[in-house]
């Protein structure tokens, strides 16, 4: 169960959940963007789970969901928009919450969901002949990636998804690369913003090489993202506050917030 509803915007999928701590805070505020390789079969409650687990470590949750393929309007651009607009207004809103620090603000994604997370802090970044590019009106102090997609150019040629890549960006790497070049979180580094990418070495669906590649790109432009590997951790693990891997989560994600 979430605590309070959210809508950001006029259409259904526009909405977000929030799930605050007991007590009166300030706490600082987290948001989540759920994977499903960006498509509708698969939305927010997936990842309820880690929002409430989250939650009671001290943080305030805010479970975003957003349009995706199979939604009207989901996919390239509108997909990436969803997530700014999410984020730019619900910021305002909490701004003035006693209950929110809004000083320890990040954003946390799992899978596709990662890619986004990483994507958002990198905005400030899109050139402005991208439909992607916007003011900004509150940049997002750090992100964390669970098995995020990070370089989309790389997933499209190694068939991540069954090919969901191209379809997600309405086309291929070749055919549209200003595309890839503004919505690929590794096309824009260096952010300067605090990057903390988690991975499972026994990943299937997203290898862990994703989560390599891009802290190499970053560490060499400047960045200091911090990169952890959980040996013999899967994909889905990560998202599960049961599994063995969730206390190595909790440690990673506990210090981009202030807390442990």
């Amino acid at each position: 169960m979430f605590d309070e509803r959210i809508q950001y915007g006029r259409d259904p999928q526009h909405f977000a959940e929030l799930r605050l701590p007991t007590g009166t805070g300030p706490f600082p505020f987290l948001f989540v963007i759920h994977g499903g390789f960006w498509q509708s079969a698969y939305d927010l409650s997936h990842i309820g789970h880690l929002c409430a687990a989250l939650t009671r470590e001290g943080i305030i949750t805010c479970n975003l969901e957003y349009r995706r393929l199979g939604d009207p309007g989901g996919g390239w651009p509108g997909t990436f928009q969803d997530v700014s607009l999410a984020t730019d207004y619900i910021v305002e809103t909490i701004s003035s919450d006693p209950r929110i620090d809004a000083a320890r603000t990040a954003v946390l994604g799992h899978s596709a969901g990662g890619h986004l997370a990483l994507w958002l802090i990198s905005r400030h970044r899109i050139p402005k002949a991208s439909p992607l590019h916007g003011r900004q009106k509150n940049r997002i102090s750090a992100a964390v990636s669970l098995a995020g997609v990070c370089d989309l150019r790389t997933a499209w040629k190694h068939g991540l998804g069954n090919g969901i890549v191209a379809k997600f960006m309405g086309g291929t790497p070749d055919k549209h690369t200003d595309r890839y070049d503004a919505g690929s979180p590794i096309e824009l580094l260096p952010n300067g913003t605090r990057q903390v990418l988690i991975h499972g070495t026994a990943d299937s669906v997203v290898p862990v090489s994703q989560s390599e590649k891009f802290v190499e790109r970053a560490e060499q432009l400047g960045d200091r993202p911090t990169l952890v590997k959980l040996n013999d951790v899967g994909h889905f693990d990560l998202i599960d506050p049961e599994s063995e891997a969730w206390s190595a989560v909790v440690k990673a994600v506990l210090p981009p917030l202030g807390l442990g």
